[in-house]
C-alpha cells in the first residue's frame, strides 16, 4: 500500500495529552473533504480512551470502528500515571480527514486542529497553512515617515503611489502567499545575528500581514509630518530592489488628496494609530476612516462606477457618545437639593472620565455612583461594580493567569483570564456600543495598592487617546472613550492624604460630606417624603456637631432605613452602629463617648 504523501516544508506535530503522553503526526498534501489538509497520526501516538460527552457523533463512530479493526489497543500500563487515566495507542498510521478531526480522536473531545497541534519549539499547526478566509475588505496603517532615518512618505510614497516594507534580508520569495511558517524560517535564516528574537517575531507578523492578509482594495493609511493619509490597495505585493533594501516590498496605492491633522482624528483612530507595529490591522476603524474620506464600500454600485439606476449607498452617520442632562425627576428622586450640582457631576465625567467621590461613612457614595451611572448609561447592563482591598491585584482587576478547570477534561491549568475591567473594556469596544457610556464602579477605591493594582493602566487614565503592550497577553489596549470609572473612598478608614498625585491627576474628586450640601440636608429631605418626624436630622447635626474630625463625620443614610423608625430602632441603631465607629475614632483617648455622643446627652442639649 503506497505511503501518503506529506505536505512539503512541514514538521511533525504533537499533541501533549493532560497527565503525560503525547500524540504525533504529520500534515498531508491531499486535500479532506472540508477542504484542508489530511492529517497523519503516527504509530505509536497515546489516545485518550475516554469519549467527553462534547465529542460529535463523526468523531466517536471514528474512535469505534479504529478499536474495532484494532487500530487503537489498550496501552500498556504506566506507573506514573493514575489508575483512572486509561490509555489506548495506534499500532499503525491512521489517516484523518484533517487536524481537527486527528485533534478529537486524540483528546476524546472536538478541538481545533490548527491550535492544538504544535511543533517542537512550540510553533501551532495553523502558522502552515494558507491564509483562510478573511473579511471583504479591511483597512492598515503602514508606518513609513522613519525608515533608517528616513521619510519615504514624503519622499516616494505619495509622490510614486505605493506603499513598502523593509526586508533587506529576505531572499527572493517564490509563492504569492507564503505561510507564516515559511516567513518564520526566512527571517531566522535571513536576520541571524541582525536582529533580536523579539524583532524576528515582529518581522514575521509584518510580512506576514504586508503579503497575505493585505488585498487589492483594502483601505490604507499612513502618517507623515503630523497628517494622516489614506488610500486603497491597487496592486499585489511585488519584491524589488531598492537602495539600502529600505522599500523592496512594495504595493501599489491610490492616494487620496486630501489628508487629516493627527489632531483632529477621532478618538478612536488616534488610539489605533498609536499601536507601535510597522503594519497595524485598523479593520476596527474602517468606519471612522470611510467616514474622513467620505467614501463607500467599493462593492457597492457607487464605487464601482456603474452607471445604472442605483443610487449611491449612504454610510448610516455614526452615533455621537454623549451623557444625558440631568432631569428634575432625577433630582428629585436622588434628593438633591440642586440640579447643577448633579449637571457638575456629569460636565466632570465628560471631561476627565473618572472621578472619585469622597467623605465619611453612610453619606450615600456608593449609591449615588450606582444611580448615576445608571440613569448615564441607560441601565444596569452598563454597570459593573468592583470593591478593591488590600490583596486585591492586577490580576484580580485586569487579566492574569488562573487555574481553571477544562469542562471537557475536568483538568486544571493556569489560563489567561479577563478581569472585570478588560471585561467591560471589551464590551464597551464592541461594534454597535462604542457610542454607549459604560461604567465601572470601584467601590473602597483608596484600600488597595493603587499602582500595583493598575500598572501600565494608570497611564491609559490619563491618556485615552494611546495604547499600550499589556503585561500578560501581549495585545495593544487602550482604554475605549465610552468607559467611565468611577470611585468611591471612604476618608474614615484611609485619608485621602494618602492618594498619590498620579492618582490625584487621573481623577475629579468630588466631596460628599455631612457637613455641605447635598449630603448635608439629605436626611431632613428623606424624612419629609417619607412623612416621618424631622427629629433624627436634628440628632444627627448636632451629633456632628460635636465630633472635631470632618473625616469621622456620620453620613445620614445610617439614619434612612426601615428598622431605625420601629420601636426602639432609633436607640438601637444609636447604640449598635454609630457610637461604635465614634468609639475607634476616639480609642486610647478615655473619653465617655456614650456622655458625649449619646442620644440623652444630645437631646439635653436640642430638646
Amino acid at each position: 500500500m503506497p505511503q501518503p504523501e506529506l505536505l512539503p516544508g512541514t514538521p511533525e506535530f504533537r499533541i501533549k495529552l493532560p497527565k503525560g503522553g503525547e500524540a504525533r503526526g504529520h500534515l498531508l498534501a491531499e486535500f479532506g473533504g472540508n477542504g484542508t489538509h489530511k492529517f497523519l497520526l503516527r504509530e505509536g501516538s497515546l489516545v485518550a480512551a475516554e469519549a467527553w460527552p462534547g465529542l460529535g457523533d463523526h468523531a466517536r463512530r471514528n474512535r469505534a470502528e479504529l478499536r474495532a479493526s484494532g487500530g487503537l489497543v489498550d496501552a500498556p500500563a504506566d506507573p506514573s500515571l493514575p489508575q483512572a487515566e486509561r490509555r489506548w495507542v495506534a499500532i499503525r498510521d491512521i489517516e484523518c480527514n484533517s487536524s481537527s478531526a486527528a485533534a478529537a480522536l486524540v483528546y476524546g473531545y472536538d478541538a481545533s486542529g490548527p491550535e492544538s497541534w504544535r511543533t517542537a519549539e512550540g510553533h501551532p499547526l495553523a502558522d502552515y497553512l494558507s491564509t483562510g478566509w478573511r473579511a471583504p475588505r479591511k483597512a492598515w496603517l503602514v508606518r513609513g515617515s522613519n525608515v533608517s532615518g528616513h521619510n519615504l512618505v514624503r519622499q516616494l510614497w505619495l509622490t510614486e503611489g505605493f506603499v513598502s516594507l523593509a526586508a533587506a534580508h529576505l531572499p527572493p520569495l517564490e509563492e504569492t502567499d507564503p505561510t507564516k511558517s515559511a516567513l518564520r524560517r526566512f527571517v531566522e535564516e535571513g536576520y541571524e545575528g541582525a536582529a533580536s528574537y523579539n524583532q524576528k517575531r515582529s518581522l514575521v507578523d509584518e510580512l506576514h500581514a504586508f503579503l497575505t492578509q493585505m488585498r487589492i482594495g483594502d483601505t490604507v493609511a499612513t502618517i507623515g509630518d503630523g497628517w494622516l493619509h489614506i488610500g486603497r490597495i491597487t496592486g499585489d505585493a511585488v519584491q524589488t530592489s531598492s537602495p539600502g533594501g529600505l522599500s523592496n516590498l512594495r504595493r501599489t496605492v491610490a492616494w487620496m488628496p486630501q489628508s487629516h491633522a493627527y489632531e483632529e482624528l477621532p478618538e478612536e483612530v488616534q488610539q489605533k494609530l498609536s499601536v507601535q507595529h510597522d503594519v497595524v490591522d485598523l479593520t476596527g476603524v474602517l468606519d471612522a476612516l470611510d467616514g474622513l474620506t467620505g467614501q463607500t464600500d467599493p462593492t457597492t454600485p457607487a464605487a464601482t462606477g456603474d452607471t445604472g439606476e442605483h443610487r449611491p449607498v449612504e454610510r448610516p452617520a455614526q452615533r455621537e457618545l454623549s451623557l444625558p442632562h440631568i432631569t428634575e425627576e432625577l433630582a428629585t428622586d436622588l434628593l438633591v437639593h440642586d440640579g447643577a450640582w448633579l449637571e457638575e457631576m456629569r460636565e466632570l465625567l465628560i471631561d476627565e472620565r473618572q472621578l472619585v467621590l469622597y467623605g465619611p461613612p453612610g453619606t450615600g457614595k456608593t449609591y449615588l455612583a450606582m444611580k448615576l451611572a445608571e440613569y448615564f448609561g441607560g441601565g444596569p447592563e452598563q454597570v459593573k461594580i468592583v470593591q478593591f482591598h488590600p490583596s486585591y491585584a492586577y490580576e484580580d482587576f485586569f487579566e492574569g493567569f488562573r487555574p481553571v478547570e477544562d469542562p471537557e477534561t475536568r483538568e486544571v491549568a493556569f489560563r489567561l483570564t479577563a478581569g472585570p475591567l478588560r471585561e467591560l473594556a471589551d464590551l464597551a469596544s464592541r461594534e454597535g456600543n462604542r457610542h454607549i457610556p459604560h461604567f465601572l464602579i470601584i467601590d473602597e477605591i483608596n484600600r488597595a495598592n493603587l499602582a500595583k493594582v493598575f500598572g501600565e493602566l494608570y497611564f491609559l487614565l490619563e491618556y485615552r487617546t494611546r495604547s499600550v503592550r499589556l503585561t500578560y497577553s501581549g495585545d495593544d489596549f487602550a482604554l475605549p472613550p465610552n468607559l467611565f470609572v468611577i470611585g468611591t473612598m471612604n476618608t474614615a478608614d484611609r485619608s485621602i492624604a494618602l492618594v498619590d498625585a498620579a492618582m490625584r491627576r487621573r481623577f475629579a474628586f468630588v466631596e460628599l460630606s455631612p457637613r455641605t450640601e447635598p449630603t448635608a440636608g439629605l436626611l431632613a429631605r428623606w424624612l419629609k417624603r417619607e412623612g416621618k418626624d424631622v427629629e433624627p436630622a436634628r440628632l444627627l447635626d448636632a451629633l456632628n456637631a460635636r465630633i472635631d474630625d470632618a473625616d469621622f463625620a456620620i453620613g445620614p443614610s445610617y439614619l434612612m432605613k426601615p428598622g431605625v423608625y420601629r420601636d426602639g430602632g432609633l436607640e438601637r441603631t444609636w447604640r449598635t452602629k454609630i457610637l461604635p465607629l465614634l468609639e475607634e475614632h476616639h480609642y486610647g483617648e478615655g473619653l465617655d463617648v456614650t456622655a458625649r455622643y449619646g442620644l440623652d446627652s444630645l437631646r439635653e442639649q436640642h430638646p
